[in-house]
């Protein structure tokens, strides 16, 4: 359904003094038809530029929203339009997108200062946990945040982002409304793949070069050489790549410039430490062919490597039969 929200608001502005009237526009942005809220006039700026008190221009303002509020019976299909989109989005939706989809990129302005005119639209602004949203039924805004909250716990249980679908499927809600009900969550984030996770995930919120690395390791899911690493995040210098893997836990070095993930299953240390691993949890001496399979799962080098090190008498005996065990002390 489309109406001419300027013309509606221009036409209920008439009802208003001259001076009401300046009070209301500058308040509501109405001025400009692309400004949104946050940039409407405060009070103070007001009172300071027409020579008034702040609490002077609060009673304009309240004077004038008696007279809006009785001309505003007039528009009562456009306040059901408002209350039915609403509905379809479980009640609530998230304040920029909800003056976006009604408004344009035009008249967002119009549609903040109507929605606060109607009977039945209730603001919440923005707090560490969600986002600013208007509601029309307390029930579903208790019903949202205990959604987020479940789905939050969920999400920390799969340790994963996953799929719309997949929470769909954990909310039992219809998915128009899980979205708005997400929408307004500040926990719960998308990230570029579309996938949903916890706003502190990296695979949702990287922050800086070690999580765009992380998140590099994990699409191509194989140890990569730092340069290849660093030809995946964009502006990302080798040397700055090499740095940060090194000094981060979640990556192992696992052969010459080569990093895994610890996730993977690999092991800290060097190939000597890899060695007295294999032969600790064996619980017996091993052939130079078991401790060569076992370290080479771990460590991207040369056979040769793997054998020098062996061949460490500080570290490692060569018993008989040809077995391997750990030096005594």
């Amino acid at each position: 359904m489309k109406f001419n929200y300027p013309q509606i608001c221009s036409n209920l502005l008439k009802s208003l003094l001259e001076r009401q009237k300046t009070v209301i526009a500058r308040r509501f942005a109405l001025g400009s038809s692309n400004k949104a809220a946050a940039e409407r006039e405060t009070l103070q700026s007001i009172g300071e530029s027409q020579n008034i008190t702040r609490e002077r221009v609060r009673q304009i303002e309240k004077d004038a929203f008696i007279k809006l509020r009785k001309e505003a019976k007039k528009y009562q299909k456009v306040f059901q339009y408002f209350k039915d989109y609403l509905k379809e989005s479980g009640n609530l939706k998230r304040e920029d997108l909800l003056l976006e989809n009604l408004g344009g990129n035009n008249n967002k302005a119009q549609i903040y200062f109507l929605l606060t005119l109607g009977e039945g639209f209730k603001r919440f602004g923005e707090t560490n946990d969600f986002y600013s949203f208007w509601n029309i039924n307390q029930e579903s805004l208790t019903r949202a945040q205990r959604t987020a909250s479940f789905l939050s716990g969920k999400l920390k249980e799969i340790g994963k982002p996953v799929p719309l679908k997949r929470l769909t499927a954990l909310s039992s809600l219809n998915q128009k409304v899980l979205i708005s009900f997400l929408e307004i969550s500040k926990r719960i984030q998308k990230n570029s793949e579309g996938l949903l996770g916890l706003l502190d995930w990296p695979e949702i919120h990287p922050r800086g070069i070690k999580d765009k690395a992380y998140l590099v390791f994990q699409k191509e899911k194989k140890p990569l050489h730092f340069t290849q690493v660093a030809n995946f995040i964009e502006r990302a210098l080798p040397q700055t790549v090499h740095n940060e893997l090194i000094k981060d836990s979640r990556f192992v070095l696992v052969g010459r410039g080569i990093y895994a993930l610890k996730e993977w299953g690999y092991e800290d240390g060097f190939v000597k430490d890899i060695i007295s691993k294999t032969l600790k949890e064996a619980g017996k001496p091993l052939s130079k062919e078991e401790i060569l399979e076992k370290v080479l799962k771990q460590r991207l080098v040369k056979e040769n490597t793997v054998l020098l090190n062996l061949s460490n008498k500080k570290y490692f005996s060569k018993i008989s039969e040809g077995l391997y065990t750990i030096r005594e002390a």
